[in-house]
């Protein structure tokens, strides 16, 4: 079963920069480079929400409030996804998970915890 971990989550000031990433195992790296990913986030209290994909071809999509400021990336020779971000606000706390979906299977990682402090 196809598992993915996410790190890089850390307690941040307003301002500051993070880079998450989703690391994939359990499946080859030529099914994974054609696997789009998304990167979500879920706030105490909110539902999950999306916050960037990118795709196989390497196209990329962002919510509204994250653009400018947030960069999604892949590295398929590691099988890994990358979310870099920049100009943190306190709004952007949350648990930041990663998704790939495979067929009508979808895989989520554990979480990574972020916490922008003012």
């Amino acid at each position: 079963q196809v598992q993915l971990v996410e790190s890089g989550g850390d307690l941040v000031r307003a301002g500051g920069s993070l880079r998450l990433s989703c690391a994939a195992s359990k499946i080859t790296s030529s099914i994974f480079s054609f696997t789009g990913v998304g990167w979500y986030r879920q706030a105490p209290g909110k539902q999950r929400e999306l916050v960037a994909t990118i795709t196989s071809g390497g196209s990329t999509n962002y919510k509204d409030s994250v653009k400018g400021r947030f960069t999604v990336s892949r590295d398929n020779a590691k099988n890994t996804v990358y979310l870099q971000m920049n100009s943190l606000k306190p709004e952007d706390t949350g648990v930041y998970y990663c998704n790939i979906e495979l067929g009508s299977l979808a895989y989520w990682g554990q979480g990574t915890q972020v916490t922008v402090s003012s």
